[in-house]
């Protein structure tokens, strides 16, 4: 009769530590997704910093460029002026 009870007292335990073990796995399954979700997250958020500041870096490069070409346009008009005279 003991031995009967003893067992069912080690099964109850087996079925509870297999129960603990459970949702260790599922807190830990959701902390890594959290993670993952976090990193993924920081990558977007470095890729679209990134490609606003490219962005920015090709309007400054080609509003230098017209200046660039404006002043030409100036300096020849001027020196076909100059010419004339």
């Amino acid at each position: 009769m003991n031995k009967g009870r003893e067992e069912k007292r080690r099964e109850e335990k087996r079925r509870e530590e297999k129960r603990r073990e459970e949702k260790r796995r599922e807190r830990r399954e959701e902390r890594e997704e959290k993670r993952r979700e976090e990193r993924e997250k920081r990558r977007e958020e470095k890729r679209k910093r990134r490609e606003r500041e490219e962005k920015r870096e090709r309007e400054e490069k080609r509003e230098k460029r017209e200046e660039r070409e404006e002043k030409r346009r100036e300096k020849r008009r001027e020196e076909r002026a100059n010419s004339f005279h």
